[in-house]
C-alpha cells in the first residue's frame, strides 16, 4: 500500500517527531484526559503510539504503559525519545486490528491520530477495518476501563471541523454505531520559534498549501484542533 503518511511513518520518523514535539504547547490534551479519568498509576495501552506522544506526556505519573505501533521506524524514534527521559515503558510492533495479547489488562486504551487513517487506506471496507481496531480496544480494557480516540479537527483553521467528508462520516460512526461520546474540540496549536521554522517543520507532512498559508498569515503559532471521543466500559 502506497500512501503519503505511510511513507512518512516508514522513512521520516525523526522529522515527524520534530514537528509534534512543539504541538499542543499548552498541554491541553493532558488536561482533557485528566478531566475524564485520573491517570496516575493506571495500566495504559497506547495504540498507534508513533514516536511517543502519549508515553512522553504520561512519563512520570507511575503508569504501566505499553506503546504499540505498526511501523518500526516510528518505534525506533520513540526508543530514542524514551532513552532521553530515562523511561522504561514497553515498545511493541503490531497491528492494532489484531493485538498480540490474550487477556484484558488495561485500565485505559488510547488510539491517537491512528484509526482515522484507515478511512482512506481501506475505503471500500473501512467500517470493517476500523471496527476491528475498536473491537480490540474494547477487548483489552478491563470492566470499568476507558477508551480514548483522538483525531484531527483541522490544522491551519481558527474553527474546529472535520477536514473532509470521509472523516466526518467516520466520526459520526464512532458516535452512533460504536457508542463513543464526543467531547468539545481541544485546541492543540503548534508553537514554532519563527514563521520560517513553522514552514520548514510542517511542509513535508501537510503540504505546500498549508505552508503558503503559514507564510501569508505569519503564523509562528499554527492553529490546530483535536477531537476526543471516549467510551466507558461497563
Amino acid at each position: 500500500m502506497t500512501d503519503h503518511f505511510i511513507n512518512i511513518y516508514k522513512s521520516r520518523a525523526d522529522a515527524y517527531h520534530r514537528m509534534i514535539a512543539v504541538e499542543d504547547y499548552q498541554n491541553q490534551v493532558f488536561k482533557a484526559v485528566q478531566a475524564v479519568t485520573p491517570l496516575d498509576g493506571k495500566r495504559i495501552l497506547d495504540l498507534g503510539s508513533g514516536t511517543g506522544r502519549f508515553p512522553l506526556m504520561l512519563h512520570g505519573l507511575g503508569c504501566k504503559l505499553v506503546a504499540l505501533d505498526l511501523h518500526l521506524a516510528m518505534l525506533r524514534e520513540q526508543k530514542q525519545q524514551r532513552a532521553q527521559v530515562q523511561g522504561d515503558w514497553e515498545l511493541l510492533q503490531a497491528d492494532m486490528r489484531a493485538l498480540p495479547f490474550a487477556e484484558r489488562g488495561a485500565d485505559i486504551v488510547m488510539a491517537g491520530w491512528a484509526i482515522g487513517h484507515m478511512r482512506a487506506w481501506f475505503a471500500s471496507d473501512w467500517k470493517l477495518q476500523m471496527g476491528a481496531a475498536v473491537d480490540e480496544m474494547q477487548r483489552m480494557a478491563v470492566p470499568g476501563g476507558t477508551l480514548f480516540v483522538f483525531e484531527t479537527m483541522s490544522t491551519g483553521s481558527h474553527t474546529p471541523a472535520p477536514p473532509n467528508n470521509d472523516l466526518a462520516e467516520y466520526y459520526h460512526w464512532l458516535e452512533t454505531e460504536r457508542g463513543f461520546s464526543a467531547h468539545a474540540p481541544i485546541q492543540t496549536d503548534y508553537r514554532f520559534d519563527s514563521v520560517d521554522e513553522a514552514v520548514e517543520f510542517t511542509r513535508f507532512f501537510f503540504g505546500d498549501e498549508l505552508a503558503a498559508t503559514i507564510q501569508r498569515e505569519g503564523w509562528a503559532i499554527l492553529p490546530e484542533w483535536t477531537g476526543m471521543w471516549t467510551k466507558q466500559l461497563a
